[in-house]
């Protein structure tokens, strides 16, 4: 037994006397890596320990000492020691020790069982970094914090210093390519970590831009986008040029290995990832290779992460309306003003839409989380202007749009992150959407909603109330029935819309009515001061998701710029209408050519309603910054553009319509319909009365 334990056993065996003295060592201890057994025997346990770098051996001596004075084993001692070579080696051992005695109790000495564990080790310790970066690297969707817990996981660990720098042209959202024709050469640092200490500054710095000169490793690995590994750094390398700032950080901290990764991810080229060794002796190699390349990889998809959500949070701002301080507009029906809180989440929006007959629609929502918040609010106020500019009623623009939300998207994929990459979308509710309809003339508000706050209604004399608009489902769950709600509004009154981030962060509905009337009970100096106020009392503190404000002061168009008459269905009316409507623009002072060409409208117009409906016809001019002709019967047929032959009698209407005013088209009216016509005005007259003060 004796034999085999010292001649075949894959144990290593070191045989000490009572003075610690190397007297006998088996075949597996000569054999193993990094350890000159021959030229250790009969020297001290202390000065073998010296004889290495071992992190520390006084703790091994301490613990060789116990076992000798007390006979209790000392199982499974990690050592690490490197040899003298250059370079040096670096093994790992695991050591158990016990004491050797007779059986009268005499002892004779120590027995150290040895086994070389370097490759679990190290393999247990890449694992660790790995979990490591996947559990710290990506906890945030910003470039440079991202960059900087990279950093943070390599140094030490792998690197003594590791730098990250992308292209500058990444901070803005765009994707260079593979191609290094088409990418800009200029890289900007945003990681940066030193064992030499958190106050040591890279070269250059974090948040300065650089340019990788032609013929240096790095430009070369972003040119073939092949990592380099660079064993053996020489101080005389050729493109080392001390003139350089970076070159001359190399050589002053005595560089002597090197790793130059390409961050890459779905396809972009984001830049380049630098790993130095000056202070470990040990250079990097293969392994050391393949490990950074994981690590490199999992932050790239990081990076890209935080490029993709800055790309979509500035459209998502850009799509709600601008930033916080939006500029008040002013349109026919409704004077506009509005506050947008961004929380970087994307989704919430609204909008302004003019209609026919100088009528507003008001349209805002929150989109789902889902792929790309912003790609959805485009999608969806793309459609709503397609519906609204259709003249449909608000139930029926949300029916439609409840059957889009429902379809499975057909949008083509490039480079989104995948599900799994996305953030988390946590509790995000689905997508909601109100639609209001303001008619200046008749001070006639519709509004529908599909599971948006209700908005509130603020009157001249500064009263709060809440319009309570029937809520259906949100858009794409259950059945689609959503009920309109209508309400004369008074003149010069406002109407408050704000989301559910904003209706949360005010502490529910009461509240929010109860902090609006006393923030209108005094005046503003304007509207937008009124928004800007409401918003920063109901949101002090940023919500967690973007929220926003909208205010819509109403006008009225009054007697002195609309005019309406009704006229029998007979024949005659086409001759009565035109003669009408010929004075009343006489009346408003218009060209004789507007005037010429409106009664020839009107004419056709009134004579296609006598030809198709039964009931009375209604006329109605409206005067804005257009002059709007609209035709009003009972009958639900929509006519439609045709060219009629030469020889044809009749069909002409909504040609000679068509070419006569810059608009027209028909909308849906109770049973029946509304044929209108719309023409540019030169000089449009002021629009409607607004209340003097603000309220």
């Amino acid at each position: 037994m004796l034999d085999a334990l010292f001649s075949q056993s894959p144990v290593g065996l070191h045989v000490y006397d009572r003075e610690l003295r190397l007297v006998r060592v088996n075949t597996a201890a000569r054999l193993m890596r990094g350890f000159p057994v021959d030229r250790l025997l009969g020297r001290t346990l202390p000065e073998i320990l010296r004889s290495f770098d071992i992190t520390d051996h006084a703790a091994v001596e301490r613990a060789a000492h116990r076992v000798l004075e007390t006979g209790v084993p000392e199982p499974d001692l990690i050592i690490r020691f490197r040899d003298r070579r250059v370079p040096p080696v670096e093994t790992v051992a695991s050591v158990s020790a016990f004491r050797l005695q007779r059986a009268d109790g005499t002892v004779l000495g120590l027995a150290a069982a040895l086994t070389d564990v370097t490759a679990r080790v190290r393999a247990e310790a890449e694992v660790r970094l790995q979990n490591e970066a996947a559990a710290r690297i990506g906890t945030t969707l910003d470039i440079f914090r991202t960059a900087a817990e990279f950093c943070e996981v390599v140094s030490p660990a792998l690197a003594d210093t590791v730098t990250v720098d992308v292209y500058d042209v990444v901070l803005g959202g765009r994707a260079p390519t593979a191609d290094a024709a088409d990418r800009d050469q200029t890289v900007r640092r945003v990681g940066y970590r030193s064992a030499a200490g958190p106050d040591q500054q890279g070269v250059p710095a974090v948040g300065e831009v650089d340019v990788y000169p032609p013929g240096t490793p790095y430009r070369t690995v972003l040119d073939t986008l092949a990592p380099k590994l660079i064993r053996r750094l020489r101080p005389d390398a050729h493109w080392l040029e001390p003139r350089r700032r970076r070159d001359a950080r190399i050589l002053d901290a005595a560089v002597h290995s090197m790793l130059l990764l390409p961050i890459r991810a779905r396809g972009v080229v984001l830049g380049l990832a630098c790993f130095y060794r000056w202070r470990e002796p040990a250079p990097f190699d293969h392994r050391h290779l393949r490990l950074a390349e994981q690590l490199t990889t999992h932050a790239g998809q990081c990076l890209d992460n935080a490029r993709l959500y800055g790309r979509e949070r500035s459209a998502a701002r850009v799509l709600s309306g601008g930033f916080a301080q939006a500029q008040a507009s002013v349109v026919t029906a409704v004077e506009l003003a509005r506050t947008h809180l961004p929380a970087g989440t994307g989704g919430g929006w609204s909008d302004a839409i003019a209609l026919s007959g100088s009528r507003v629609a008001l349209v805002a929502g929150d989109t789902t989380s889902g792929t790309s918040r912003p790609a959805a609010m485009s999608e969806l106020r793309a459609a709503i202007e397609a519906l609204a500019d259709l003249d449909l009623a608000p139930d029926e623009i949300l029916q439609r749009l409840h059957d889009l939300a429902g379809r499975p998207s057909t949008r083509p994929h490039t480079d989104e992150p995948d599900a799994g990459d996305d953030p988390p979308a946590g509790d995000d509710p689905p997508a909601t959407c109100l639609c209001l309809v303001y008619d200046p003339v008749s001070r006639l508000c519709t509004a529908a909603s599909a599971g948006h706050p209700s908005p509130v209604l603020v009157h001249p004399g500064g009263a709060v109330e809440l319009l309570d608009v029937a809520a259906g489902p949100p858009l794409g769950q259950g059945l689609a029935e959503y009920a309109l709600t209508q309400r004369v509004l008074p003149e010069g009154s406002t109407l408050l819309i704000c989301n559910t981030a904003l209706l949360i962060a005010a502490g529910g509905r009461e509240p929010l009515l109860s902090r609006l009337t006393d923030l209108f009970a005094e005046p503003h100096p304007s509207l937008q001061a009124a928004c800007d106020t409401c918003a920063d009392a109901l949101a002090p503190e940023q919500p967690p998701r973007d929220a926003y404000l909208l205010l819509a002061r109403t006008r009225t168009l009054d007697d002195s710029q609309t005019k309406a008459w009704t006229f029998p269905n007979t024949p005659e009316s086409a001759g009565q209408a035109r003669r009408r409507v010929m004075d009343q623009l006489t009346e408003w002072g218009l060209a004789q050519d507007v005037i010429d060409d409106t009664a020839l409208v009107v004419s056709e117009l009134v004579t296609n309603s006598v030809r198709y409906a039964k009931g009375p016809i209604q006329l109605r001019l409206i005067r804005d910054g257009s002059l709007v002709c609209e035709v009003t019967d009972d009958s639900s047929a929509s006519p439609h553009l045709r060219r009629a032959l030469d020889t044809d009698e009749n069909g002409r209407g909504l040609f000679i319509t068509a070419h006569l005013t810059q608009r027209w088209g028909v909308r849906p009216s109770g049973r029946g319909k509304t044929l209108w016509a719309a023409r540019t005005l030169v000089a449009p007259p002021a629009s409607g009365r607004a209340p003097a003060t603000e309220k």
